[in-house]
């Protein structure tokens, strides 16, 4: 009778195609070809626990579908929310669909089902999006920022400033960044030898986990991801600080306590999203860079993946709880379904 791999037979495997993985490097130093696959080995160190672990990460992505696709429809057939701030929503929930759906079926596929074989080309192209996305939704973030400031800071002028064509020019400026900013991680990732290592201790792929797959120096790699990271996040993080000192200054000139604390209450739900969302990313970029060494790899790629899924899955929740229009909207449409039922 069949019996399903236990934890440890799954961990002698690996370590068995670490040691081949590492015989063929030895023996065959100068074969500097691509590997064809790559294999991702879910979280080390946890092999016992990746079936529960697999769990609440899917139950997190099926929220975040939910959720955001939710949010979406809402404010798609809703007229009275096609609104500046709410179309740079929507275009955040696509971003939060995009990021969950790129990475987590092959996680799942890898804790579950140890499916964990995956096609070079296949781990540049997740990889691409990957950070493509992270870039775009750092982008959107910062122009949801822009439209509170315009909105606060020159309310007379919010329709005229931010008019659909406006925002369709900011949109597709931040798309066009993160392509630009990303694409030139796939050349600088075909160019490195790998000598036919080709395990990653990883749940998906990214930049970093491929480089250092290769037998070669990556320093160009590292300082041209750091590049993308400081201009990118950073840049996009300290511009929408600076239009934040914009909103408090011109907050604090009000001259009632009650009309401070109302527009006040209009930005909530926006800093409750770069904070579910900055606050991760920091943390992951600066122990990945720096941290690397003190802080065990699982506990790396555990974060990589929550990272992924925790800001999805708080964004429509934050906004669905805090943004009354929203709310209502939401109501009207399921008592109309219940009706029609």
């Amino acid at each position: 009778m069949n019996q399903r791999p236990t934890g440890q037979t799954y961990q002698h495997c690996l370590d068995k195609l670490l040691h081949l993985s590492s015989s063929m490097s030895d023996s065959n130093i100068s074969d500097n070809t691509l590997s064809a696959t790559l294999f991702l080995t879910g979280i080390p160190g946890m092999e016992d626990s990746h079936i529960w672990i697999a769990i609440p990460f899917c139950v997190m992505y099926l929220v975040a579908l939910a959720g955001n696709t939710s949010l979406i429809l809402v404010i798609v057939t809703s007229n009275t929310l096609h609104e500046p701030m709410y179309l740079f929503l929507c275009l955040l929930s696509l971003t939060d669909l995009a990021l969950g759906s790129t990475t987590v079926p092959k996680t799942l596929a890898i804790l579950w089902l140890h499916a964990g074989e995956i096609s070079f080309n296949g781990c540049l192209a997740q990889m691409f999006c990957v950070h493509s996305v992270y870039a775009l939704e750092s982008s959107v973030l910062l122009a949801m920022a822009f439209d509170r400031y315009v909105a606060i800071c020159k309310p007379l002028r919010y329709t005229t400033i931010l008019n659909h064509g406006v925002i369709g020019r900011i949109s597709f400026l931040g798309l066009f960044r993160s392509i630009t900013v990303v694409s030139p991680f796939i050349f600088l990732l075909k160019r490195l030898p790998y000598c036919g290592h080709r395990v990653m201790a990883h749940t998906y792929c990214e930049h970093m986990g491929i480089a250092r797959l290769a037998c070669a120096s990556i320093t160009v790699n590292v300082v041209y991801g750091l590049t993308v990271a400081l201009l990118a996040m950073g840049l996009d993080s300290i511009l929408i600080a600076i239009s934040y000192g914009f909103i408090l200054h011109a907050v604090f000139r009000l001259p009632s306590h009650d009309a401070r604390h109302k527009t006040l209450s209009t930005c909530g739900s926006h800093l409750g999203v770069i904070l579910v969302f900055y606050i991760p990313a920091f943390f992951s970029f600066l122990t990945h860079r720096f941290g690397r060494h003190r802080v065990p790899k699982h506990v790396h790629i555990f974060l990589a993946n929550l990272y992924v899924l925790v800001p999805p899955v708080l964004n429509p929740i934050i906004y669905g709880a805090r943004t009354k229009e929203i709310r209502s909207q939401l109501l009207r449409m399921l008592r109309l379904r219940k009706d029609l039922v």
